[in-house]
């Protein structure tokens, strides 16, 4: 979440006129994320998020995130709804942006990951996963093993400005992701991005995954290798096997791990690892002006590979 957009008073107080949740009463730039500008809407009937999309969220995409999240919400998964105005459209249009508002959820993401965080998001993601088999809407991966050279392209020729011989690197890596990057494992649709920062948590209890922006359909196994990178390594690099174990463990209870996704888990991990060096990569370098917010630094990630690619097997993730 983040803020690039800025909204009128007068016309956001005519855009929520087309909803049956009351007046405004305040409105927050969320200054977390990359992606859109987003808002917390406070109304006389209660909280809301506003959500700009801006330019690289295509407009096309937006039926198919906002359908998703009303489809999984309906299955039991705990995630926030788009709110349909009265003439029941949930996309709309303020500050020449399309835009949303969503239901807000209660809880706070884990400023410090505990292994039972891990077990907890393990067993809502599988949930997810199950939930999202019979969605009937469809979208690929844009941000997948083919279009890392496209955005590997874009900032080759600055790359060693952050950290001297990283073009070279990342070009071997990329190579050898090319040329052995499975085919043919358990997809369906995934989150993609279910950082920290879009997991809820009550006490003991996971709240809501939110923010599914990035989600699409792709192999189960490559958003648990996102996860392996977000939530199992500490502040100094290392790797929690713990964390990790904990949401593996508590993923394959409730949807078990086929033999070849248990194989290429090292891989995706480096994949997964790759694509947000990219990106990172791609906003420390193009990032905007004016951005309420501060690009991730891309470094963080290039040690995660590196660690990837000691990996032998599953069970230095542990598995069993």
């Amino acid at each position: 979440m983040a803020v690039y957009t800025e909204v009128a008073d007068e016309e956001l107080e005519a855009f929520v006129a087309d909803y049956d949740i009351g007046g405004v009463t305040a409105c927050k730039g969320i200054a977390e994320g990359v992606e859109n500008s987003n808002y917390l809407l406070q109304t006389t009937t209660g909280s809301y998020i506003l959500t700009l999309y801006e330019r690289r969220v295509a407009e096309g995409d937006l039926p198919f995130f906002l359908g998703l999240m009303e489809h999984l919400a309906a299955k039991g998964v705990p995630c926030p709804t788009p709110v349909h105005g009265r003439d029941g459209k949930a996309l709309r249009r303020i500050a020449n942006r399309p835009a949303a508002i969503i239901t807000f959820l209660q809880g706070m993401w884990p400023r410090r990951i505990q292994p039972h965080h891990c077990g907890l998001l393990g067993a809502a993601m599988a949930g997810m996963h199950l939930a999202g088999v019979d969605f009937e809407l469809r979208r690929e991966n844009a941000l997948s093993v083919a279009g890392w050279r496209p955005l590997f392209a874009a900032c080759a020729d600055r790359a060693d400005e952050v950290r001297k011989g990283l073009a070279r690197e990342i070009e071997a890596e990329l190579a050898h992701l090319e040329a052995h990057w499975p085919s043919g494992l358990p997809d369906g649709v995934i989150h993609a991005d279910l950082f920290p920062d879009n997991v809820f948590f009550l006490g003991d209890a996971l709240s809501g995954l939110i923010d599914y922006y990035f989600a699409c359909n792709d192999f189960f196994a490559y958003d648990l290798a996102i996860c392996l990178n977000a939530w199992c390594f500490e502040t100094d690099g290392s790797f929690n096997i713990t964390k990790a174990r904990q949401m593996l463990s508590a993923y394959r209870k409730i949807r078990p791990f086929s033999d070849s996704e248990l194989e290429a888990l090292p891989l995706l991990a480096r994949g997964s690892a790759l694509r947000f060096l990219l990106t990172r990569l791609h906003d420390w370098l193009h990032h905007p002006e004016g951005a309420l917010v501060k690009p991730h630094d891309p470094l963080e990630y290039v040690h995660k590979l590196r660690f990837h690619q000691s990996v032998k097997g599953p069970g230095e993730y542990g598995l069993d």
